[in-house]
């Protein structure tokens, strides 16, 4: 690693989350969010708004961070940002605005993969949390992405399972939906399958071949199944709901579970590192630390504020791609597709 103090900038803008960090080598010094609640009303992120918030929240979240780190803007040496996937319209307000800067600043710009970035937050100097050795196995679920990720190194990383519909996170928030929940619904799902019998009602999994993941299927069922109680009892939801959410959560993970026992056993990799907002869910992770012990695993969860979408998991690529020298030109487009 460099002997010489380096800040990063980090901007992220892939969906309904405007956030800015500084980085000193590795080490968070801020790092900024600023949520749009008017996506709730709708059930769902709606693009357009989106876009509109990120041009309105930029400035302003960018500006705090600085001053948070007690930095000036003139101390930075790179500029981080969110290069794709996402929604194309979020991506381009955080992409233009960190061209903006880099060139005005005369600094490098940093071109960064959202779905690397949730998989390499891990690396964040944080204390109390251990990084993953390479190589391990990345899974990052999210409201809009399932993969389970082979990482060699840093910058080395093979997509070996990923969702052929819906990702974990919609299937929480369409059977939310279905419940009459609130959106996003995971919280809330997770907060009543605590008081619920996870076992009370039966799901069917999924049969997906390999790795890959499938969720479509399991809120068709969800739905048939609630429609059909209902009418035998108009008030089967009510009388049922943290039992219902207990099941579906029990579901959900058991089909994560079965492809990471899968993956450990395909690639002979015993490391888990688990990122993406649906990892700040309770059972998923008390699931995978029951699994160090039933599977032999050992699992590695990042510090809650880096687990959603934010801006300090673009820091640490930003930081690593600065060492090696890996920088991108002003011509730099937004990728709202960009793999792995």
């Amino acid at each position: 690693m460099s002997s010489q103090n380096i800040y990063i900038l980090a901007i992220e803008s892939s969906c309904d989350d405007t956030a800015a960090s500084i980085l000193l080598n590795g080490k968070v010094l801020s790092n900024v969010v600023a949520s749009q609640k008017i996506h709730e009303e709708y059930g769902g992120v709606v693009p357009e708004l989106a876009s509109r918030a990120h041009q309105q929240n930029i400035v302003p979240v960018v500006h705090q961070a600085i001053e948070k780190a007690e930095i000036t803007k003139e101390m930075l040496h790179a500029i981080a940002f969110t290069r794709g996937p996402g929604l194309m319209g979020s991506l381009l307000v955080g992409t233009s605005f960190a061209k903006s800067l880099a060139f005005g600043l005369n600094i490098p710009l940093i071109d960064v993969n959202h779905m690397q970035a949730h998989i390499l937050a891990h690396f964040i100097d944080e204390e109390g949390f251990s990084k993953p050795p390479f190589p391990f196995l990345g899974m990052t679920i999210s409201g809009g992405h399932t993969q389970i990720v082979k990482v060699s190194n840093y910058f080395e990383m093979e997509v070996i399972g990923e969702t052929i519909d819906d990702a974990v996170g919609e299937a929480f928030d369409k059977s939310g939906k279905i419940l009459g929940l609130g959106y996003p619904a995971g919280p809330e799902i997770d907060r009543r399958a605590k008081l619920g019998n996870p076992k009370a009602f039966a799901f069917t999994k999924p049969r997906v071949a390999g790795l890959n993941f499938s969720f479509s299927g399991l809120k068709t069922a969800i739905l048939y199944f609630i429609q059909k109680q209902v009418k035998i009892n108009p008030n089967f939801i009510e009388e049922n709901l943290n039992d219902i959410c207990a099941s579906i959560q029990y579901t959900i993970i058991g089909i994560l579970i079965d492809k990471l026992k899968l993956a450990t056993k395909e690639t002979g990799i015993n490391h888990i590192a688990i990122g993406g907002g649906v990892s700040a869910n309770s059972g998923i992770r008390e699931a995978l630390k029951n699994g160090e012990q039933k599977f032999g695993w050992t699992t590695y969860v990042p510090k809650f504020e880096f687990t959603t979408d934010n801006a300090a998991m673009i820091g640490i690529v930003g930081y690593l791609k600065y060492l090696e020298g890996d920088f991108t030109e002003q011509d730099v487009t937004a990728s709202s597709r960009l793999k792995i």
